[in-house]
């Protein structure tokens, strides 16, 4: 399978990190063909320019790449920090610039865009990685979650992608070695239960 993995943190100490080098390595030992991007560390450019707007537009080589890769994907992995309750602004960009018409999803037939989208996505499976210092319960009750609402619900089901799968970690900034340990422990679990080996 070819999973496409996006993680965005600058921070190449942070916990972030961590949980993308435990995704990929148990990607690749599940023998699963891996197209990883560290948005920071590429210095992806997150601006979505008013000529990249209309389904049809000339896209840059490395927008039409994360595209294709995008939509070529049978499973997508994102790991990223809870900021605002959003993801960080590169990341967001990446999303803005990537899932686009024609490649994530499309209007029918006579809609003019006002219409619910169908999606396009060839990948079934969607995991999404998120770390906070925001206890669980204060996340649920004072903010509403809404980082599941914008991958769940605005992004992966209207594009077509159905079997997601969140987990948030929290709280990092006073988590314990030991702590960590057993989270990255649960990510490998996650993601090998995902996306189990490959046979052929």
């Amino acid at each position: 399978m070819n999973i496409s993995v996006i993680l965005a943190h600058p921070d190449s100490n942070s916990f972030n990190h961590a949980i993308a080098t435990r995704v990929v390595t148990a990607l690749e030992h599940s023998g699963h063909v891996v197209r990883f991007h560290d948005l920071y560390a590429e210095d992806f450019p997150p601006n979505l320019p008013s000529a990249e707007i209309a389904r049809t537009a000339d896209l840059p080589e490395v927008i039409a790449n994360h595209c294709r890769e995008i939509g070529e994907a049978d499973g997508v992995i994102i790991i990223h920090p809870n900021w605002w309750g959003m993801p960080p602004a590169i990341l967001k960009g990446w999303v803005d610039r990537v899932i686009r018409p024609g490649v994530a999803y499309e209007f029918i037939e006579q809609d003019q865009g006002e219409g619910v989208p169908l999606g396009l996505l060839k990948a079934d499976t969607a995991l999404v990685f998120n770390t906070s210092n925001t206890e669980s319960e204060r996340e649920q009750q004072v903010f509403g979650d809404p980082l599941e609402t914008i991958w769940r619900n605005c992004i992966f089901d209207l594009c077509g992608c159905r079997d997601f799968h969140r987990r948030m970690f929290n709280i990092v900034v006073t988590s314990s070695e030991e702590q960590r340990r057993q989270w990255l422990d649960e990510v490998q679990t996650l993601v090998t239960e995902k996306f189990p080996r490959n046979v052929t």
